[in-house]
C-alpha cells in the first residue's frame, strides 16, 4: 500500500514543495480533513472510487473532487455512458488504487485507472491556494499548492453538476490536465 512516505519521496524527486502534516487525531476517511485540520472543505480534496460496467466487465473509476461536493453515482454513470455506477467496495478501492479505502490520495494513482476530476475544483481554486488531501494513512495529510496537485494528476476534467447531454463523448481513457 502507498503511504505518506512514498508520496513524500516522489514529490521530493519531482522537486514539488509540499508538507506532510501530522494530524491531531486519526481519520476514518477524507471527509474528516476539514474538521481535523480546521480548514475550508473546498480546499480538501478526496478521491471517490466507483465500479462501472465498462469494457466487458466492472471497472473501477476514480473521481477527484472537493470533500464538500462529492460525485453522485448517477452523474458518473451518465458521463461514462454506462448503465450504472456504484461506490466500489473497500477491497476494490484498495486493489485498484493501492491506497487504503477512504484515504485515497489523487497522486500516484495507477496509469491504467480511469480518473476524472471535478471541473469545479479546478475553476474554483486559485492555483496558489493550499489544498489538503489524504495520504493513505490515518494520521497524516498532504498539503501542497493547487497548481502542483492539478499538474501531477492524470485526469479528465468533467462537469459533475448534472448528467451530460445524450451523445456526449466517452471519457473512459484518462488524460493529463493542464
Amino acid at each position: 500500500m502507498k503511504n505518506a512516505l512514498a508520496i513524500h519521496r516522489w514529490l521530493l524527486a519531482h522537486q514539488i514543495h509540499h508538507e506532510i502534516v501530522r494530524l491531531s487525531r486519526p481519520l476514518t476517511c477524507s471527509d474528516e480533513l476539514p474538521e481535523v485540520l480546521g480548514v475550508a472543505p473546498e480546499t480538501c480534496v478526496c478521491v471517490s472510487v466507483f465500479e462501472v460496467p465498462l469494457r466487458g466487465g466492472r471497472q473501477p473509476v476514480a473521481v477527484v473532487s472537493a470533500v464538500n461536493s462529492p460525485p453522485r453515482a448517477a452523474v458518473v454513470s451518465a458521463l461514462l455512458r454506462a448503465p450504472q455506477a456504484r461506490p466500489a467496495p473497500a477491497f476494490t478501492v484498495n486493489s485498484a488504487t493501492d491506497y487504503a479505502d477512504g484515504l485515497v490520495c489523487p497522486i500516484l494513482l495507477p496509469d491504467d485507472l480511469t480518473v476524472l476530476v471535478d471541473q469545479r475544483l479546478i475553476d474554483d481554486l486559485d492555483p496558489d491556494e493550499i489544498v489538503h488531501t489524504a495520504t493513505g494513512e490515518r494520521r497524516t495529510a498532504l498539503r501542497l499548492r493547487a497548481l502542483h496537485l492539478f499538474s501531477l494528476i492524470s485526469a479528465k476534467p468533467v462537469d459533475l453538476t448534472a448528467p451530460p447531454v445524450r451523445g456526449a463523448a466517452s471519457l473512459a481513457r484518462p488524460m493529463r490536465t493542464a
